[in-house]
């Protein structure tokens, strides 16, 4: 071992400062660096190379479902922005502009885009002429802009990347039933790939995207008990048709107005999976979406035939798997504390000892726990480990969340649950929003999460005001 190498440097415990345990792993996994504009990230290979898996699975699924990619520009003229007055207030305080172009000052501000709706509309209104037109199903990945006073790196940040589908519909059903089709799509993906069970529903109407007729989300728990709005889906009805004056000749030979819907997920994904699966020596990374799904350790690299054989191995696995192999001079203590901290799925040991038995040590990072394996039964033996890493990591994730999810009746238990227990509270509301800022003011940042698709009935009153209940709501603070 080079003299001059570290032993990979400890972490702060996430039950002593979570958030910054959560700084940490984003600095010592080597997955982001700060820029020398607040709120913009240098996302480093590693953090990338994780959003491109995340990227290469979404595609697949938003492809199979029919959907096409396409890229609108990134400025968008302020008169066509105002268009839509309720998505125009909506983000407003987070809107960047620019005024000059060169040397000279532009006749009109360009918004630099915290969402697309607007550009989508223009162009459908070029394109969409009958009902033989529809539906459209589009999707771009690209970044966007939104003026974030408070930031952290992945969960919240002024410029992030994200996907967001933009389609329109002949009719009403067709649109709603693509915008639950679409959020089904987040769901799946966020148990198969990511391993993150999550609260879903719809938001009620205080928490609506501006804009949108309804919206829907995935709501995951981090660790600490605190929610994550994971992703959204919302239904716009025909409201920006009428807006941007989108009207297509229909089956009766009727001018009529598309349906839109609009759905998305962002990097932000990149920090649901560090607080939900991280630990005290770093990254837990789903196996699906982990740049380095099986990291191969030679010991005792320096006798003969080691490097050989690991080599052997790497060149069999990498047929299948993402592989790394470390033959550099750090000692084989350094790599596996390196490779716990950025979370690799599966740690392959390969010494002396093993070659002369012809197998090797198979190591788990979610629950470090050791297996000897046949070199001849290696390839499947992966395979097998990987899966149940997956389901094991989802699991304690389950239990994680089931733990920290609580019910309240009345007020006061509502309130001393909010300050007492981190997590979500199963609570009834009557609708009103007064009520909504009420319990948020109260506990201090307790907002609604959703409406759940399928709804308990706690009590028949509202926790807040006692008045009959309309809904059961999950509440819990957010990032």
């Amino acid at each position: 071992m080079a003299q001059n190498k570290k032993m990979v440097e400890a972490i702060t415990s996430r039950d002593e400062d979570f958030a910054k345990w959560y700084t940490d792993i984003v600095k010592k996994a080597e997955l982001c660096d700060y820029s020398g504009v607040k709120g913009c990230m240098i996302y480093r290979p590693y953090g990338y190379a994780i959003w491109e898996n995340i990227q290469a699975d979404l595609d697949r699924r938003f492809k199979e479902t029919g959907h096409e990619n396409v890229y609108m520009p990134m400025l968008i003229p302020e008169s066509l922005l105002q268009k839509e007055k309720d998505h125009v207030e909506g983000f407003a305080p987070e809107v960047a502009w620019v005024t000059q172009g060169g040397s000279e000052k532009l006749n009109e501000r360009l918004c630099v885009r915290p969402t697309s709706e607007v550009l989508f509309c223009e162009h459908y209104k070029n394109v969409i002429n009958s009902y033989r037109d529809l539906p459209k199903l589009y999707n771009q990945w690209c970044s966007v802009m939104r003026w974030e006073k408070t930031t952290r790196p992945f969960l919240r940040t002024s410029e992030f990347l994200w996907q967001e589908g933009h389609t329109m519909h002949e009719t009403a059903e067709e649109a709603q039933e693509e915008t639950l089709r679409m959020l089904k799509v987040y769901e799946d993906f966020y148990k198969e790939t990511l391993a993150i069970p999550a609260v879903v529903g719809k938001k009620t109407p205080k928490e609506t995207f501006a804009g949108a007729e309804a919206t829907y989300t995935i709501e995951p728990m981090m660790h600490n008990g605190v929610a994550l709005q994971g992703g959204t889906s919302h239904y716009f009805g025909d409201g920006f048709a009428k807006a941007f004056d989108i009207t297509f000749t229909g089956r009766d030979n009727t001018l009529q107005y598309p349906h839109q819907t609009s759905w998305g997920v962002s990097t932000r994904m990149i920090g649901a999976i560090i607080m939900v699966h991280g630990d005290d020596d770093g990254l837990v990374l789903p196996p699906k979406v982990s740049p380095i799904q099986v990291a191969i350790i030679p010991v005792a690299q320096h006798k003969e035939g080691v490097l050989e054989k690991a080599g052997e191995l790497k060149e069999r696995l990498s047929k299948l798997y993402r592989v790394k192999l470390d033959d550099s001079d750090n000692s084989p203590g350094w790599k596996f504390s390196q490779y716990e901290m950025k979370g690799v799925p599966v740690r392959v040991e390969i010494g002396p000892k093993d070659i002369e038995k012809n197998q090797c040590v198979v190591v788990r990072r979610d629950d470090r726990s050791k297996q000897f394996v046949s070199l001849d039964d290696l390839e499947q033996t992966i395979a097998d480990t990987l899966q149940a890493v997956h389901d094991a990591m989802y699991q304690k994730a389950l239990e994680n969340m089931k733990e920290k999810t609580h019910t309240a009746t009345t007020f006061d238990e509502f309130v001393e649950t909010a300050k007492e227990r981190p997590g979500f509270i199963k609570a009834m509301w009557c609708g009103d929003v007064e009520c909504e800022d009420k319990i948020k003011d109260v506990t201090n940042g307790v907002k609604s999460r959703c409406i759940p698709f399928e709804e308990e009935h706690i009590s028949d009153v509202c926790v807040c005001c006692g008045k009959p209940a309309k809904h059961q709501v999950f509440w819990g603070k957010q990032y």
